[in-house]
């Protein structure tokens, strides 16, 4: 891995646990000196761009994946799920970083298009399945996609943690989500 993308690997862990973190921390996450990261960053708002970027990639990457793989909107949910999961912290901070304009405009970092297409497909989805009502309609789209991203979280938050089965965690995260949008 080359030092760049080790250190915007190294940035979004850390912000994702503290969005104030200073440089520093970023440089000794990465057995770094500063004067090192400066070197491929000249500041803060550079380096949360670059890793804006690399997340979106890898999150767009995944999700159209996850959507292409089948045209079941069941399936595709349930895939996309899984999707989140595997980008993982990357997942978490990216819509940590975008849901949050206030961030955005203290960063420089603007609204992105694709994100937000991407979003709105994924909205699309939810009707469809309550049309064939495989999920209430009690419950609305906002709140579901609110479902959909915290269990993302919790997921990978058990993961991180070992206390429960590698093996089983996406079936336990696709199950818990399933029954909390109201599928059997």
């Amino acid at each position: 891995m080359d030092t760049r993308q080790k250190i915007i690997d190294a940035a979004i862990i850390v912000l994702n646990e503290d969005f104030s973190s200073p440089l520093d921390k970023i440089a000794e996450r990465t057995d770094l000196s500063r004067r090192t990261l400066h070197r491929y960053f000249t500041d803060r708002a550079e380096l949360i761009e670059a890793c804006r970027e690399d997340m979106l990639r890898t999150w767009q990457a995944a999700m159209l994946q996850a959507c292409g793989s089948t045209e079941d909107p069941l399936l595709q949910l349930e895939q996309m799920l899984y999707a989140g999961i595997d980008c993982g912290v990357r997942y978490i901070f990216l819509h940590k970083l975008l849901s949050q304009p206030e961030a955005n405009k203290a960063t420089g970092i603007p609204q992105n298009t694709t994100y937000e297409t991407t979003r709105d497909n994924w909205f699309q989805l939810i009707p469809a399945l309550q049309r064939r009502q495989l999920i209430s309609e009690q419950v609305n789209a906002a709140w579901i996609r609110l479902l959909f991203i915290q269990m993302i979280s919790v997921t990978v938050q058990a993961y991180q943690s070992g206390d429960i089965a590698q093996n089983d965690i996406k079936q336990l995260a696709w199950y818990s989500f399933r029954r909390s949008i109201g599928m059997e």
